[in-house]
């Protein structure tokens, strides 16, 4: 199936399961973190982020939507930009691939990300949407899933365009 990459807000979005930016802590946070926090509702979000405890980076836990459209929220702590030499790329990559494993083994069959680490955690944004697209095409051609990357302006959606022009996938962007 293919990846789709909408302009839009992720947290209004009819999909089985959201991914959270989030931080280890699981703490509220600014960004997508605290758009998702407001949307799924502050004080249950919260108690069931507390209840997990935290999360490391590279890796994803659940919980339920709560208010959101969305069943579930996948909270995943992408990696803080530090060059590129401390193996931020394979965190990254570790991010969407155990989100969209965690999704798939929760009986999801849609799910719908921000471009992780791109924001705040200052991951320079091309390389994070090549990151992104890769991991989610793979997983697409072997799981019959709808995978939607949310993205907030054009000028993601016009780089995502462009990766797909090169042939990096199976990609569709309105």
């Amino acid at each position: 199936m293919p990846v789709s990459v909408v302009v839009g807000d992720l947290t209004r979005l009819p999909v089985d399961a959201i991914v959270n930016a989030a931080n280890t802590a699981l703490a509220p946070g600014g960004g997508v973190c605290g758009a998702i926090f407001a949307a799924a509702g502050y004080g249950e979000l919260d108690r069931a982020c507390r209840a997990i405890g935290g999360c490391p980076t590279g890796q994803a836990v659940l919980t339920p939507g709560f208010a959101l459209p969305a069943k579930y929220i996948i909270h995943t702590a992408g990696p803080i930009w530090h060059g590129g030499g401390q193996g931020e790329a394979k965190l990254l990559r570790s991010c969407y691939d155990t989100s969209l494993c965690l999704a798939w083994d929760q009986g999801c069959r849609s799910i719908a990300f921000p471009l992780i680490s791109a924001g705040i955690y200052g991951y320079p944004k091309q390389e994070a949407l090549e990151i992104a697209l890769d991991a989610m095409t793979h997983f697409a051609q072997d799981h019959p899933m709808d995978i939607t990357l949310a993205v907030l302006d054009s000028e993601i959606a016009a780089m995502a365009e462009a990766i797909r022009q090169r042939g990096r996938g199976n990609l569709l962007c309105p």
